[in-house]
């Protein structure tokens, strides 16, 4: 479960699981006393429960915490954990597109941020025909479905709810972009077509999560998994 909380990655694993320590610029037990100030770099967390997480929630909802790159929770009751971190929020579906172009990938320019094609899910609206739809109207152009890729959890507060939104990823490929431009009424600037080097260097300007599905994509092409 990839979760984003104000754009910080929140990982949750298991206790057997796999951890190198020395991946990490602090490492905690849960019990351990710390602040806000404490959590500086890539910070794990061993031994988490729910009172925990709401702790960490709380923390990562209301302070500004410009320092930490990533929260790494560890715990015994790794699915308890996310159903009760599910249970702070409305969840709500979206879907969006990584799409490809002759090896280039169409990023957005939005609200001073590159992103990429995604949307809310209509009710009863099939996962993958929404997210096939809202990046034919974001962009203009037509698609199709390619592969799945990695889901996306972020969290966002509207109209005093907390929301996590679960956004469902496919990997598509463009089968027309003569008409190409960006949906006015969503706000998008720009559409533009980058090679791989060119959408590595505005990942800085990208939500955490975007640059997450970016990477995770290139990382697969590199290892020849797509």
């Amino acid at each position: 479960m990839n979760v984003f909380i104000n754009d910080i990655p929140l990982i949750l694993k298991k206790s057997n699981e796999k951890v190198h320590r020395h991946h990490y610029d602090l490492v905690l037990a849960a019990d351990n006393h710390f602040t806000s100030k404490d959590l500086v770099g890539d910070v794990l967390i061993k031994g988490a429960d729910p009172q925990l997480i709401d702790r960490i929630v709380r923390l990562m909802e209301v302070k500004k915490l410009k320092k930490l790159n990533s929260l790494t929770l560890v715990a015994n009751k790794k699915k308890q954990l996310i159903e009760h971190l599910k249970d702070q929020f409305k969840i709500v579906k979206a879907g969006g597109g990584l799409v490809l172009k002759d090896g280039k990938i169409l990023m957005i320019y939005r609200l001073g941020v590159w992103d990429l094609p995604k949307g809310k899910l209509n009710k009863g609206e099939k996962t993958q025909d929404g997210a096939v739809r809202e990046v034919e109207e974001e962009c203009n152009i037509s698609v199709e479905v390619l592969n799945k890729l990695p889901k996306t959890w972020h969290s966002y507060a509207f109209k005093g709810k907390k929301i996590l939104k679960k956004t469902s990823w496919y990997l598509m490929g463009c089968t027309d972009d003569s008409l190409m431009k960006p949906q006015a009424e969503e706000f998008i600037e720009e559409v533009r077509w980058m090679t791989p080097e060119e959408a590595m260097e505005v990942l800085p300007k990208a939500y955490t999560s975007i640059a997450f599905i970016v990477r995770e994509y290139l990382q697969s092409l590199k290892s020849g998994k797509v």
